[in-house]
């Protein structure tokens, strides 16, 4: 019974035991051996094993001794670790805090639905019903950006409300220069820990999204928010975002007719947009070493207002423009500056010059290329320069685009020409 209990070793069913353990366990257990009887102090005869050897049996101090120090180890042992109840707010992820956040977040999305939307936010996919009536030969049109680095200075400043916005009308231009009216959006906002305040944050994001929605006409049908602990800074927050749009097939806007001849005609920026942040905040930040809430003479404002400034949708004039039946091409002007985004709508055979001087840059520009010493070629391809959207018209149809644009009150710059070429832009 104790054998089985303490698990003993058989002696008599070991293979081999080896003489100096034999000797240690007589030599340690003297006192016990002393008590045990004649008879079983003698009966250390060798018997045979299975395959042919001998073993050596055991006496009786010995199983004493196993016995007792199975006991001693037993009893000597440290309590085992208390079960740890492990949660994944433990990690980080509150998801209570998460589902709280998540249902203002769905109030926000119900104001931009109108009657395509099929679907509740929360779902697995979002549910649109495409209009046939008013698309009877739909072609999507979709695109999907983030707002940058410009997200650092809204977190230095604290500032967010504004973000929203940012992305949708990013987006909304994107797809707006092929002719699109935008259907709905999709967001992804990825966070660290997501604490009362963080919350507040995320909602006070996506009332900025939601707002833009409603202006642009489209609904907010559903988006992600990722609780990331240890990914993301306390505080700090990603966000991007996808939009999705439909034009008639005849109606789609490629540029593919533009011609030599043909002029660019420019509509102003609202300052950075969402593009050229990083050079930007290494300027304004480490190099001229202003704070957010410098007031600095060169921009007449202080250098956070200045960087925060909301990218505009295009999305109204640009409309009035195509109504008229006057567009042969559009480009917005983001990343990468008029240098490479007007070659993105040129057909081969075809290049544009443009006259910097037909417009006036802006001071926020003229005042990071003198802090940088930046070259001029390097402003062109980095920022928008003062000209968010560029759009081509015939020649001849200038005088009547003109005509929409001063009934509309936009203000407007002829800024160049279609020439022959390799789809460059050179400035004069």
């Amino acid at each position: 019974m104790l054998a089985d209990l303490y698990e003993v070793p058989n002696w008599n069913q070991q293979a081999t035991v080896a003489p100096q353990l034999h000797g240690e366990l007589l030599q340690r257990n003297t006192p016990k051996r002393n008590r045990v009887s004649e008879e079983s102090s003698n009966s250390s005869a060798s018997a045979p094993t299975r395959d042919g050897g001998t073993v050596t049996n055991g006496p009786p101090a010995a199983h004493e001794s196993a016995i007792e120090t199975a006991h001693s180890a037993r009893t000597d042992a440290k309590p085992a670790a208390a079960k740890v109840h492990a949660t994944y707010a433990d990690a980080g992820v509150d998801i209570t805090a998460g589902d709280r956040s998540k249902q203002r977040i769905k109030m926000l999305a119900r104001k931009t639905f109108n009657k395509h939307v099929l679907s509740e936010i929360g779902g697995f996919g979002g549910l649109f019903a495409l209009d046939l009536e008013k698309f009877p030969q739909p072609v999507l049109v979709s695109s999907t950006d983030g707002v940058g680095t410009k997200l650092k200075v809204a977190f230095e400043l604290g500032i967010h409300h504004t973000i929203g916005a940012d992305l949708v009308n990013h987006c909304v231009n994107d797809i707006a220069v092929q002719g699109a009216t935008p259907l709905f959006f999709l967001d992804y906002l990825a966070t660290g820990r997501m604490q009362e305040k963080d919350s507040a944050t995320v909602e006070t994001v996506v009332r900025g999204l939601s707002e833009a929605c409603r202006a642009n006409g489209c609904a907010l049908i559903g988006g992600e928010t990722a609780q990331m602990p240890g990914f993301y800074a306390d505080g700090e927050y990603d966000l991007a975002g996808t939009i999705v749009g439909c034009v008639n097939r005849p109606d789609v806007i490629t540029g593919e007719n533009i011609e030599s001849g043909d002029v660019l005609i420019g509509l102003p920026s609202n300052g950075l947009h969402t593009n050229g942040y990083s050079l930007a905040r290494r300027l304004l930040f480490e190099v001229a070493g202003y704070g957010a809430d410098h007031y600095v003479n060169e921009l007449k404002d202080k250098t956070g207002a200045s960087l925060m400034r909301t990218h505009r949708s295009y999305l109204a004039i640009l409309k009035k423009l195509i109504g008229a039946g006057i567009v042969r091409g559009m480009a917005h002007i983001t990343g990468g500056g008029i240098t490479e985004n007007l070659p993105r709508i040129l057909p081969r055979g075809t290049g544009a010059v443009v006259d910097v001087a037909s417009w006036t840059v802006p001071p926020l520009f003229e005042h990071l290329q003198q802090l940088g010493n930046v070259e001029q070629d390097e402003m062109m391809r980095t920022f928008n320069m003062g000209i968010g959207m560029i759009v081509v018209v015939r020649a001849e149809e200038v005088k009547k685009a003109k005509a929409v644009l001063n009934r509309a009150n936009e203000r407007f710059h002829i800024i160049g020409r279609i020439t022959r070429g390799d789809r460059r832009v050179t400035y004069n």
